[in-house]
């Protein structure tokens, strides 16, 4: 029993990375930023700034390669679908309207696609065969 543990640590241990990677990437990016943006027409925007979206975006990239690299798709998907979605879910719940609902589930739903087929292409590409080195002489 006891060697069975290493192996299935090693199995989590992608999914609790992107996990709290994308947990602690959603607070630095968009978790601060809460108030929405007046214009002077009376219309409101926000309250993120497509420039805090973008940022999240490229920097969740580099946890999902350290997963998929390593053939752990299945854990980079759902890691960071999950932080994704429990971040989204958190910092949305306080609209009393409810509709924070529909955009959870569009954040999830957007999670899936991408990182799968994220993870799907970094596995494919990190498995091609290697040319031969050739030796000079």
């Amino acid at each position: 029993m006891t060697r069975d543990l290493p192996k299935s640590v090693s199995q989590l241990l992608p999914t609790l990375v992107t996990a709290v990677a994308s947990l602690t990437l959603w607070a630095l990016w968009l978790g601060w930023d809460q108030r929405r943006d007046l214009h002077p027409d009376g219309s409101s925007t926000g309250p993120y700034e497509a420039w805090q979206v973008i940022g999240l975006v490229l920097t969740l990239l580099p946890p999902l390669y350290w997963a998929a690299s390593r053939r752990h798709i299945a854990g980079a998907v759902v890691g960071t679908t999950a932080g994704l979605t429990v971040a989204s879910f958190y910092d949305w719940s306080d609209d009393a309207s409810g509709l924070f609902v529909i955009g959870v589930t569009m954040v999830t739903l957007g999670s899936i696609a991408v990182t799968t087929a994220l993870s799907f292409l970094i596995a494919a590409v990190g498995s091609r065969p290697q040319p031969a080195a050739s030796v000079m002489s």
